[in-house]
């Protein structure tokens, strides 16, 4: 390095450092550089977290490498693949774009591919003996594999613990995108999750996902309005390598449809089933920790003993699998999108469960038993009725009873029915862990309850609250919210906004639903710092909404609905700047476009659900509104069909 320096010393240089993977070289080689005169450093790294670690100061920029858009895509690959004339025969087409949807943009992918079609026989039955083999082409000897050894470098650099995480992908299908909240809780489940003092197993697991995602190992799909992501998945080239890598190793076997039944192995860990027809009926599988069914047609329950995981979401249930009760050891348990209606009350016996998601079944009442279910750490039952105007009785959640307060391990616990239980409300103190409570069917006099046993939750993060049809919701009472509170849903009447909600400097999220209220509720909300969205849904009774000069500063989603007296909404100077997405649903006294809409420069999108056709026409094509929404990229309005759907119809240019 002393030789690296004297040689650069009064010199003018650019530098090219490729395919940089360790901090350490790069922070031994940064002293060797001189930084007085004007050069230029240009560094390529796989890793994101690399990346951001040699932006030291402002001068560093970093660009982040995006797939190719599908007619670049489409462009290299037939250059690739006929050489000669770069066009591609009409019969060979649907097979090139089944192709490019494995390459997903990826150039090295649609090269390398393009370059071994160019070599087979141009018809459609070669092309598709290919596209069916690729994991085994991509294999050491196959015709595909320097694709496997630039994919896998980035594997092989993990610690073994992000291993173990990447090649949990196996379980799911090809191109399958999962919850970052369920993904992080198989994880646990299955021990995948190390423990760290201060904190708890979910904040570690969401820490190995993000650096699974800075390292590019993982895709975001969604992206949560917090900006931390919220489905996953991983390309659809790694995939293949991850489902060979994970059978090898005997971390997953992959049982789908055309899958040979010789091949399953008893010492099998984890098994996962893709609409297979095949029978696996008198199969034991002694040593499975984990079971996993996509579009399963039939139950093989009893074939396991040593479970820890079992997700059976969407499977064609419509009772309680009694087999379960035989898996002591299950500890992650999924009957989510089923038709079972009730639980059984020898559930006590799963007394190693810490997840248990009845989301969208028919569950609304729980045996006493399942309070003896000391570890649970997350209990999910409610069924989410969908319709095109959501009701505040849209969510049926469950009758629990004071013994609830046992499970004072949970951190999620949605939706449980108040029912007028007022020894229930007051046993809720007792879950002092709870990050996220969803109550249903509040009534007001037992308000003061709820508030009381919130106020002794400051690990809260999550509040959803929903009053009895036709109450009042009265939250009032609570005077030490938590103060790491984060998303919070008001649902039901409201007397006034309550007085504590300018005091939760952490909220990013608000939504009041059927408040009906008097008074204008921005007022209260304006200087909450961290507030990124807002959702008023017949939440204001009066004419005119006004965001104040220089308030929501951080604001990017607001969306507004059955507001039924709103004529107005003005946006004064410096409010609300960061805006990027405003939905306006049925508010129909509304005929002008909001004022000031031409401030917001960074709104991307404006969307107007059954509004005024005399607000539609000003903001369509000549309108007498339209310089002041030009600027925005993508503009919708949307009218509702006798059929129950929505036509949208594209105002935007381009």
């Amino acid at each position: 390095m002393e030789k690296l320096a004297l040689f650069l010393r009064d010199r003018n240089y650019v530098l090219v450092f490729d395919d940089l993977w360790s901090r350490d070289l790069w922070e031994s080689i940064k002293c060797a550089l001189p930084t007085e005169n004007h050069s230029r450093i240009m560094i390529t790294s796989r890793r994101g977290d690399i990346a951001h670690f040699c932006s030291y100061d402002q001068s560093t920029a970093v660009h982040s490498l995006q797939p190719l858009t599908s007619s670049k895509s489409q462009e290299l690959f037939f250059k690739k693949a006929f050489p000669s004339t770069g066009e591609c025969p009409s019969g060979l087409l649907d097979w090139a774009r089944k192709f490019l949807t494995q390459c997903e943009g990826w150039p090295l992918g649609i090269v390398t591919i393009g370059k071994v079609v160019s070599k087979i026989d141009q018809t459609a039955d070669a092309w598709r003996q290919l596209h069916d083999s690729l994991g085994s082409e991509m294999e050491n000897v196959g015709r595909l594999s320097s694709i496997t050894r630039v994919l896998s470098a980035s594997y092989s650099d993990l610690p073994y613990y992000l291993k173990y995480c990447v090649l949990y992908f196996s379980v799911f299908p090809e191109h399958y995108s999962i919850q970052r909240r369920r993904l992080i809780r198989m994880w646990i489940s299955e021990g995948l999750v190390k423990e760290e003092i201060g904190k708890t197993p979910e904040e570690v697991g969401y820490n190995y996902l993000e650096e699974l995602i800075q390292r590019n190992l993982v895709l975001v799909n969604d992206i949560d309005f917090d900006g931390r992501p919220k489905t996953c998945r991983v390309h659809r080239l790694l995939h293949k390598i991850i489902v060979s890598i994970s059978q090898e190793e005997n971390f997953c076997r992959v049982f789908s449809t055309g899958s040979s039944e010789a091949g399953v192995n008893e010492k099998v860990r984890r098994l996962s089933i893709r609409r297979s027809r095949a029978s696996l009926k008198g199969t034991s599988f002694p040593c499975a920790r984990s079971f996993f069914v996509f579009g399963l047609s039939q139950s093989i329950l009893s074939s396991f003993s040593i479970l820890k995981v079992l997700d059976l979401e969407g499977a064609p249930l419509d009772k309680f699998p009694t087999a379960i009760l035989n898996l002591i050891l299950l500890r992650y348990l999924s009957l989510r999108n089923t038709s079972i209606r009730r639980l059984p009350r020898s559930i006590a016996k799963l007394q190693n469960l810490e997840t248990l998601d009845l989301k969208q079944t028919f569950v609304t009442s729980v045996p006493g038993k399942i309070f003896r279910l000391r570890k649970l750490r997350h209990l999910l039952i409610y069924h989410y009725s969908i319709r095109i105007h959501v009701s505040i009785d849209s969510v049926q959640g469950f009758r629990a009873s004071a013994s609830i307060a046992k499970l004072v391990c949970l951190q999620k616990l949605m939706c449980v029915k108040a029912n007028r239980d007022i020894k229930m409300l007051v046993a809720l103190k007792n879950l002092t862990n709870l990050k996220k409570l969803g109550i249903v069917e509040l009534r007001e006099d037992d308000g003061r309850h709820l508030c009381y046993s919130i106020e002794e939750m400051q690990s809260l993060q999550t509040l959803d609250v929903a009053a009895a049809r036709d109450e009042v919701l009265d939250m009032n009472a609570l005077r030490d919210p938590p103060k790491l509170l984060q998303r919070l849903y008001l649902k039901g009447k409201l007397q006034k906004v309550p007085v504590w909600i300018p005091s939760l400097h952490d909220l990013v999220r608000i939504g009041l639903r059927w408040s009906k209220l008097e008074e204008n509720p921005l007022e209260v909300l304006e200087d909450l710092p961290n507030l990124i969205e807002i959702q008023l849904v017949d939440a204001y009774k009066g004419k005119q909404l006004v965001f104040s000069s220089g308030k929501f500063q951080n604001l990017k989603v607001l969306e507004v609905e059955d507001l039924e007296f709103l004529e107005q909404v003005v946006i004064e100077s410096r409010s609300m700047w960061r805006l990027q997405s405003l939905v306006i649903r049925r508010c129909k006294a509304m005929e002008q476009v909001p004022e000031g809409i031409d401030r917001l420069s960074k709104l991307k999108e404006l969307q107007l659900y059954d509004m005024a056709e005399s607000l539609v026409n000003q903001i369509q094509g000549d309108g007498t509104s339209r310089p002041l929404v030009d600027h925005i990229p993508f503009i919708c309005a949307y009218s509702l069909e006798s059929a129950g759907y929505w036509r949208p119809r594209v105002l935007s240019q381009g």
